[in-house]
Parts: structure tokens; C-alpha cells; sequence
């Protein structure tokens, strides 16, 4: 007999494998369909496309140009060859869609409400503490189910790390205030100029009616090390300098700057540096290369007098070259701009002469992980190199400010920050909230997105006396697709970028969009992983057909005997056959293999081609494509009493 293959398990408990298989989806921490809106743009609907990649991501235009993109790390493309370029294709339909344009319509529009409190608010006050990315996010799914929502920011302009953290040469600050307008168009009240701990209390905003409270404050200070001469004049926080350099009124740096850090905010340290900071103050609108108005700073003759060497920026960071967690393209485009990189080195001491810095003393760093993977450095302090430097900043994380906590907020901090329960976000105060850095520690933006909406909804799940889960919605249709001429072979292609000389003499955007054509072609590339191959083995005559189009030789008709001396495949046939080992173990390989086999498909590498299914000539092999979404169901709680948090 034929044993029914595992490919064909479709019970509702292989719910989670199938949603894992589209690999973007689930890397993606807020589940964004990526490669619905990847397809979407190679079938030229551009409208479908921003729709799905907006759905459950308010900050979806930041996203394509910022975000750490986990569903391009985890594309199963990049099995094959390289993944899809995710992140540029959503930006690609963003700016024909999205904020950008200025019509905030769509962006309300698309909202995905399924993955929204169920509920309503009633008009209830709810204070959000923070106008970045998990303060905004909370307000966006609260103000849309009816809650009061109003936002306190420290500073005169709203958007958090967003503004503060990222240089504006890679997120432009008209696009960020778009896509927070959009939120805010929502009903949202936004107040700046108003810092927790000094124009207010906690206590000030329960006694003024707001029933409930959200931290959003992130990790607003950088660390510096504790090395000789780290409070010298001249030695700067990287996150006190970025804030400033977006500011457009920069800390005075000299000509010889060393950063120290290995990852994407030391490259935006250290590529700000770079940049002339006059052009900051002689900001005028130009027209780039696509036609559109953006804010720039162009200055040919400061370009041509830093490339021959008006400013030294230097980078030292503990990892090797291949270790370092910054974005490759980070670092290609840095040295491109004339940062020189010095891998490998721990800093020792901050040199100076007559109280000013004149470099910075480094040893070699032999290894920074030890053998059971945690950060522990090891040094060579005889292998000595000193940096001439007249400027230093620090760029290796991040630190909370909880000044502002009084006794009687009744809220806890640990490590350094706010304590919550990791599954609801809620504090040690029953009222108050908190997540996105403040409470696990610098991550992604997305992942920042996805806690607040946790948040949000244990938010409304403690004022209205309820329990809200996430459920996932599947179903099973006919795959109806064409994959385009050639797409197999058509191999990745990044963004292009502003030339070098042009990135470092001004503040333009660094990175150019796709055209059309090439948006259409790079989507083209995308596997398609939410279709499937599916076999009705009860009428599979084993002929090998599939196995021997399969272009990528994936498919196996492995002999149950030949099966069973794998431990997983011993224990695949005994689920399927219920039987003992001991009852398979009466017979030999020979026997076991004419007993019957089992078809195994190989899904790392699978391209969608079909060719399995046209060389079927009984039909038992068909391509389904498995649909779902995820969206909050109300439970009420235990006698209409709300659950008291266990900490973490």
C-alpha cells in the first residue's frame, strides 16, 4: 500500500505550519502579508498592494524605508538565491499610496479593524505618554474603537527615535509627520512640549480623568563607557548628537571624528559626520532625479573639499567585519562615503592634551562572544593602536530616563526598566502600560509597533472587564496563478543610491526608488509561499513523474524501510500506521520498502513552478493556496472580573 503523505496533514492542528511556510508573514511581528503585496505590485495593483502592506501596520510608509525588514531575513528566496528586495517594494507602492501623497483617506481605509479591540471605548480618556512609534501605535487602534485619546510629547515635534534616531539623509521628516498626521487624523490629540516629570505627573493625569495610561517613553540617553577621559569636552552620546544634527543646529565636531559602536545607529552617527553641517542651515527645496520637491543641501564645493580630505570619520567596533550587526548596506555605502572602519579594536582610553581630545588609545578585541554565545569580550592589551581624534561619540545603546516616577505611581522598574508583564504589557499599576523599548530594550520599530498593539488591547481589555485573544482565520481555495517568463533566474537587484561625493555633501534621501518596471520585475521573484502543492496519494500510481520534472530535486519516493532508519522518519511511520517499533522492527528494509513508500517534499527549496502538477497524469498532485488572517475575539473574564497580572 501507499502511505498518505505528511505534505497532505491538513487537520486544523497543522494550522501553524502552514502559516509558518509563508515564512514573511511570520517573521513579520505585526503579520504583515508580505507576500500579498509583493504580488499584488508584480501584477500591477498598486492600490491591493498598499492595502495589504498598510493592513496591520500604521507606520507602514516608515517601514519601507527604515524598518530592519525580518520578512526579507526569512524569505525563503534567499534559498534559493537572495531574498526579495520586501522593504524597497513596499516603499515602491507607499509613495504612490500612502501619506505621502498628502490624502490620508486610504491610509484610514486600509486599516485591517479585524486585528482591533473588539469593542467600544465610550469616549473614554486615555493618556498616552510618548509620540513615538509605540505611543502613536496605541493611540491609532484606541482612538479608532472610540477612545479619547490624548498623546504627551517631550519635544516640539512629534515622532520619538524616529526623529531623534534616524538621520533625516535615510527618513525624510515630511514623510514622518505624514504618516503621524494620519494617525492623528484618526481623532487623536496631540500635545508637545509636555515632559512627564516636569510639566506633569502621573498622578496629575489620573486626577484629571484619564482612566488609563501608556508609557511610551523609550530609551531617550546613549551609554558611554567607563574609560579614562569619556566626560573630556569633544566626547559626545551618538544619540545626543543625532538628535541635534536632526535639529539642524549640530554639536560642534572637529576634523578627525571617531565613532565607536558596530551597528546601524553608530553608521548613522558616523555618516552624519560626515555630512557638511552648513548645509543644515541653507536647506532649499530642489527637485531630484524623479521629479519630486524634497528637502536638500547641496554644496559641490564643500563635496569636492571633503572627498580630498577635509574630515576624517572614523568607526571602531569590538566585531570582525562578518560579525558586526549593522545592515551590509550600511556598511558598504559608509566606506563608500570615506568612513574608515577599524574592526576588531575595544577602546581604552580617551587621549587628550591641555584638556582637549586629541585620539582615542584602542587594543584588539581577540574574540566578543564566548563559547556559550554571551557578549564577553576578550583583549589583547599588548597589540595598542591610537586614533587621532578631536571628536568622539559613543554609539553602543541605549538607557531609560525614569526620573519621573514617584512612590505613588505605584510603578515598578527593573534592569533599568519598566517592569510589565511581558504577555499584556500592564505594570505593577493596574492602569498603567508600558512596552516598545522602555520595556524589553532597543529593538526593531516593527517590534515596537507589535507590542503597542498587544498593549492597546489589554488596555481595553482592563477597562471593559473582558479578554481579548488573536484568532487565525484559514481556508483552503484552487490556486489560480502565472508565474512571469524567467522569473527563476531573474536575480535580486538592491535599490540604487546617490552617488558618494553627492550622499556626503548633503542631506538628500541616499536611496532611489524603483521605477515601475523594476518594482514589477523584482516582485516578479517572489515564491509565492501561501500556494501550495497538495497530493491525494489514493490515486498516486507512483510513477515518478514528479520526481523526475521537479527542477529542483526536491521531491523523493522514499521506500518505507528506507524511511524508518531516520528517527523522524521512524516516527512519522508509526504515527501513520499506528504501530510500535517493535512491530516494525519485525521486518527487513526489502520488505518494509514493497510494503509501500511515502512521497517527501523538500519546502526550503520549492519555487512554486507547478511542473509537478501538469506532469501528474492522475491529478494527485494539485496546487491549493492556503489563505488566512489573524483577528481579536472578546472573551469575557471569569465572572466579569478582570485577572490580576503575574509579573515577570
Amino acid at each position: 500500500m501507499m502511505a498518505e503523505t505528511l505534505y497532505q496533514i491538513q487537520s486544523p492542528d497543522a494550522t501553524d505550519y502552514w502559516t509558518r511556510m509563508v515564512k514573511c508573514q511570520d517573521a513579520c511581528p505585526v503579520h504583515t502579508d508580505a507576500c500579498g503585496y509583493v504580488t499584488a505590485i508584480a501584477e500591477g495593483r498598486y492600490e491591493d498592494a498598499y492595502r495589504k502592506a498598510r493592513a496591520t501596520n500604521p507606520f507602514a510608509s516608515i517601514c519601507g524605508r527604515v524598518c530592519g525588514a525580518p520578512c526579507e531575513l526569512n524569505c525563503r528566496r534567499g534559498s534559493v538565491d537572495a531574498p526579495v528586495s520586501i522593504r524597497a517594494l513596499k516603499r515602491f507602492v507607499n509613495e504612490s499610496h500612502g501619506p505621502e501623497t498628502g490624502d490620508y483617506s486610504l491610509y484610514r481605509d486600509a486599516c485591517d479593524r479585524r486585528m482591533l479591540p473588539p469593542g467600544s471605548g465610550n469616549g473614554r480618556r486615555i493618556a498616552v505618554v510618548g509620540a513615538g512609534v509605540s505611543g502613536l501605535t496605541v493611540a491609532h487602534d484606541l482612538a479608532q474603537i472610540g477612545y479619547k485619546v490624548t498623546v504627551f510629547e517631550a519635544y516640539s515635534d512629534p515622532g520619538g527615535m524616529l526623529v531623534v534616531g534616524v538621520p533625516v539623509f535615510r527618513l525624510p521628516r515630511d514623510l514622518v509627520r505624514k504618516e503621524i498626521d494620519a494617525i492623528l487624523s484618526l481623532g487623536v490629540d496631540l500635545k508637545c512640549n509636555m515632559k512627564l516629570g516636569r510639566d506633569f505627573t502621573i498622578r496629575d493625569l489620573r486626577r484629571d480623568g484619564f482612566e488609563a495610561i501608556f508609557l511610551g517613553i523609550g530609551l531617550p540617553k546613549g551609554r558611554k563607557l567607563s574609560i579614562p577621559g569619556a566626560n573630556f569636552p569633544g566626547v559626545y552620546d551618538g544619540l545626543e548628537f543625532l538628535r541635534s544634527f536632526n535639529e539642524g543646529v549640530p554639536l560642534p565636531v572637529g576634523r578627525n571624528v571617531v565613532v565607536i559602536g558596530g551597528g546601524n545607529v553608530a553608521y548613522d552617527v558616523a555618516r552624519s559626520a560626515v555630512r557638511p553641517f552648513e548645509a543644515l542651515e541653507e536647506r532649499e527645496e530642489v527637485d531630484d532625479h524623479l521629479g519630486r520637491g524634497e528637502t536638500t543641501a547641496l554644496d559641490v564645493a564643500r563635496s569636492a573639499m571633503r572627498m580630498s580630505g577635509d574630515k576624517h570619520v572614523n568607526l571602531v567596533c569590538l566585531e570582525s567585519l562578518r560579525e558586526m550587526p549593522a545592515d551590509r548596506r550600511e556598511i558598504e555605502e559608509g566606506d563608500e562615503e570615506g568612513i574608515k572602519l577599524y574592526n576588531g579594536r575595544g577602546p581604552v582610553e580617551v587621549l587628550s592634551k591641555n584638556g582637549k581630545v586629541t585620539g582615542l588609545r584602542t587594543n584588539r578585541c581577540v574574540a566578543v562572544f564566548d563559547s556559550a554565545g554571551k557578549f564577553n569580550p576578550v583583549f589583547n592589551n599588548e597589540d595598542i593602536v591610537d586614533i587621532e581624534a578631536d571628536t568622539i561619540m559613543f554609539a553602543i545603546g541605549q538607557t531609560a530616563d525614569l526620573a519621573f516616577l514617584q512612590p505613588d505611581d505605584g510603578v515598578e522598574s527593573a534592569r533599568g526598566l519598566i517592569k510589565v508583564n511581558p504577555d499584556t504589557y500592564q505594570t505593577t499599576a493596574p492602569d498603567v502600560y508600558a512596552c516598545g523599548d522602555i520595556a524589553h530594550g532597543p529593538k526593531l520599530f516593527i517590534n515596537a509597533v507589535a507590542s503597542a498593539q498587544i498593549a492597546a488591547r489589554s488596555m481595553h481589555d482592563y477597562l471593559t472587564r473582558t479578554r481579548t485573544d488573536v484568532v487565525v482565520r484559514k481556508r483552503w481555495v484552487p490556486a489560480s496563478y502565472t508565474m512571469y517568463n524567467g522569473w527563476d533566474s531573474i536575480r535580486r537587484q538592491e535599490t540604487d543610491a546617490l552617488s558618494p561625493d553627492r550622499r556626503a555633501a548633503s542631506i538628500e534621501n541616499t536611496e532611489i526608488n524603483y521605477s515601475e518596471a523594476q518594482a514589477q520585475n523584482q516582485a516578479a521573484r517572489c515564491l509565492r509561499c501561501n500556494v501550495n502543492t497538495v497530493f491525494r496519494t489514493e490515486i498516486c500510481v507512483a510513477c515518478n513523474g514528479c520526481v523526475d520534472v521537479c527542477p529542483m530535486n526536491l521531491i523523493r519516493l522514499v521506500g518505507l524501510g528506507s524511511l524508518v532508519e531516520d528517527r523522524n522518519g521512524l516516527e512519522m511511520v508509526k504515527a501513520q500506521f499506528g504501530v510500535d517499533e517493535s512491530a516494525i522492527s519485525q521486518f527487513t528494509r526489502d520488505e518494509l520498502n514493497n510494503m509501500g513508500a511515502i512521497m517527501m517534499k523538500d519546502e526550503s527549496t520549492c519555487i512554486r513552478c507547478a511542473m509537478c502538477a501538469s506532469r501528474c497524469p492522475t491529478n494527485a498532485i494539485t496546487m491549493q493556496k492556503f489563505e488566512f488572517h489573524r483577528e481579536c475575539v472578546s472573551i469575557p473574564t471569569v465572572n466579569n472580573k478582570l485577572l490580576q497580572p503575574v509579573m515577570a
